[in-house]
């Protein structure tokens, strides 16, 4: 499918990744120059000052100083092309990744998330959502902070009303086609080791309290003592104004401040520094996303509020705020470094470094959640907007609260690669009705369902889905496709586990949430039961939910679950069909179309499924026979 007129986008991401290949190959050619260069100079410019020192000839000596200005601006250089090399293998890194992703080559992406959904989440853990080959590893390309990824999840755990929803539409249809800006910000979040680092500790101390504001006396204490000590020393060693080593009282006097800095404050003092210390990459991080964002013109009301939030404060917006906290945590010395306890007897830098924090909380603390929430809202948006660019034939859903139906053309599901996905047309609703979806194994009932789902939360999410057009009433997704993990490891049967989750389900539809219509996916109900039984509890449960006005869809296997009221007359019967054909010698092939077809499906597959992997079994040996006398 071709973009723009253009071009599609697996070869859009095959074009920039050749680009960024070379550029990353000719940036590593220039960074191994630099490093032999670098390496001469030293050696040059270290055996030019021996030998000019041991023969007492000046020249060698300039020439060596000469070299070492050299080798500090070769070491410069080299520090730089180090960035820009490490930049583009990421470009080359983001753009291998978005080729696999188009062709839902899961186990060759990365998994970057560690997202979730509650276990007693309405539909995110039947659906996929998370994990390998999940709605969220589709759209985790832009995805690169804590926030980020915190809010993409809620985005998806939770439909936004239908204003927003509209809202965020039209900013994805907005960011879209900014490739460069889109890969630009994830370019940024990932150059820094630690930029996924919890911000929860950094929002805690910009929201709290300043301990140096109520110890003011320490402060000047600091900075009168450091200036009376080095007076002290200068006047006593070189000047000789004095014969007494007074700067030894001031020494003990900055020791006495530094320990009154350690405990008296509760140890809050060197906790905030070594948490800032800790956040150096990821508020250098921060900083330079906000200022790709604040640089950037956008038009769509959603991305000109997120702006305002980031640069409300024209003397400091939040990229020159945080280079600045940024630039204070570089001046921090490590505790375990070598002149640490030097530096800190004769100036107190951690004092000094500690009050230009604290001046930097109170000035910008109370906005700093504002803007990583804002941070968070702007890497949902071009996640989505990446998924709208990668599927140009993806479509807005309409979320109408005048529907009484979901309506969806060409609907497919998300996660399947675009070459082999079979789309088609549903309809679900309206009130008083249900889908029932029958067929044999294998043939495409469950994934019609997952369809369905995921298609639903990426529209409540505010992004385009797998359709060539979708309208819906704003529901509550309600789901019981199979029994989760963590309830079947605590010894609940399968049975109990899915008994359980329609308990929720049932539950849900007699609570009115606003004007939101539940709709509920049950595949094959109550499996762990016997066949009359299932039926009869099966047609109780689906009646009971459409009764309560909710709209939903049913895969069965049980071609009976309908036939009788009140569920004759509430079911749309479609079905899906399967292809069993001899190839001879007695060997039989099936085949799927998975295309969807009106009425109640007239067959099954499960003998026909035994032959086709070699499972034969002579019906006149399941009769039991009698032990022979030798046995």
């Amino acid at each position: 499918m071709k973009i723009c007129g253009e071009t599609t986008p697996k070869e859009i991401y095959h074009a920039r990744l050749r680009r960024f290949e070379e550029e990353r190959d000719r940036l590593s050619s220039r960074f191994e120059r630099f490093a032999k260069l670098r390496l001469a100079a030293f050696a040059l410019g270290a055996s030019l000052s021996v030998f000019g020192v041991w023969r007492a000839d000046i020249l060698p000596v300039l020439a060596g100083a000469t070299l070492a200005v050299a080798f500090f601006f070769l070491a410069s250089r080299h520090a730089t092309l180090r960035r820009a090399r490490r930049r583009s293998e990421e470009l080359c890194e983001i753009n291998g990744e978005a080729s696999r992703r188009l062709e839902r080559a899961w186990d060759e992406l990365p998994l970057r998330h560690g997202a979730r959904a509650g276990e007693n989440h309405p539909y995110g853990a039947d659906l996929g959502l998370f994990g390998r080959a999940s709605v969220f590893q589709l759209l985790e390309a832009n995805v690169t902070t804590a926030v980020g990824e915190k809010t993409l999840a809620g985005w998806l755990l939770g439909p936004a009303p239908p204003e927003e929803v509209r809202e965020r539409q039209a900013a994805v249809a907005e960011l879209a086609p900014l490739l460069d800006l889109r890969q630009e910000l994830a370019v940024r979040g990932r150059l820094r080791a630690d930029a996924d680092a919890n911000p929860k500790p950094l929002l805690a101390w910009a929201e709290g309290p300043g301990h140096l504001r109520e110890r003011r006396w320490v402060v000047w204490s600091g900075r009168v003592s450091v200036v009376l000590l080095w007076v002290s020393l200068l006047a006593y060693y070189p000047a000789g104004l004095t014969q007494l080593p007074f700067f030894v009282v001031f020494l003990l006097v900055n020791a006495a401040l530094g320990l009154a800095l350690k405990y008296a404050s509760g140890k809050h003092a060197y906790q905030t520094l070594s948490l800032i210390a800790s956040h150096k990459s990821a508020i250098g991080s921060y900083a330079e996303m906000f200022e790709l964002l604040a640089q950037a013109g956008f038009e769509t009301a959603p991305m000109k509020h997120l702006h305002w939030k980031m640069t409300s404060d024209a003397d400091r917006p939040a990229h020159l705020a945080l280079k600045r906290l940024q630039r204070l945590s570089g001046l921090l010395i490590p505790r375990n470094a070598l002149l640490y306890g030097f530096v800190q007897a004769f100036t107190l830098w951690d004092l000094h470094v500690l009050e230009g924090l604290e001046r930097w909380q109170g000035e910008n603390g109370g906005r700093v959640r504002g803007w990583l929430s804002a941070l968070g809202e702007a890497e949902a948006l071009f996640s989505l907007a990446g998924l709208s660019h990668d599927n140009p034939g993806w479509a807005f859903p309409e979320i109408d609260p005048d529907a009484r139906s979901l309506e969806a053309r060409g609907l497919g599901h998300p996660l399947i690669f675009e070459g082999t996905r079979v789309s088609n047309d549903v309809t679900v609703g309206p009130g008083g009705t249900f889908l029932l979806v029958t067929g044999s194994n294998m043939s495409g009932k469950s994934t019609l369902l997952g369809a369905v789902g995921v298609n639903l939360v990426l529209a409540g999410a505010g992004g385009t889905v797998c359709a060539e057009a979708l309208r819906t009433p704003p529901v509550r997704l309600w789901t019981s496709v199979r029994a989760r993990d963590g309830e079947l490891s605590e010894g609940t049967s399968r049975f109990m586990a899915e008994l359980g989750r329609l308990k929720q389900v049932v539950e849900a539809a007699r609570t009115k949430t606003g004007h939101k219509r539940l709709f509920f996916l049950l595949d094959e109900v109550l499996q762990g039961t016997n066949t009359e039984e299932r039926q009869v509890a099966g047609r109780r449960i689906i009646a009971h939910l459409v009764g309560r006005g909710a709209i939903g869809a049913v895969s069965t296997h049980d071609l009976a679950l309908a036939e009788d009221e009140p569920l004759a007359s509430m079911a749309r019967l479609v079905h899906f069909e399967e292809n069993i054909r001899a190839e001879g010698n007695g060997v039989a092939r099936m085949s799927f179309d998975y295309k969807l077809r009106p009425d109640l499906a007239t067959s099954t597959n499960a003998l026909s499924l035994m032959e086709v992997i070699g499972l034969k079994l002579d019906p006149e040996q399941d009769t039991p026979k009698g032990s022979s006398e030798g046995e």
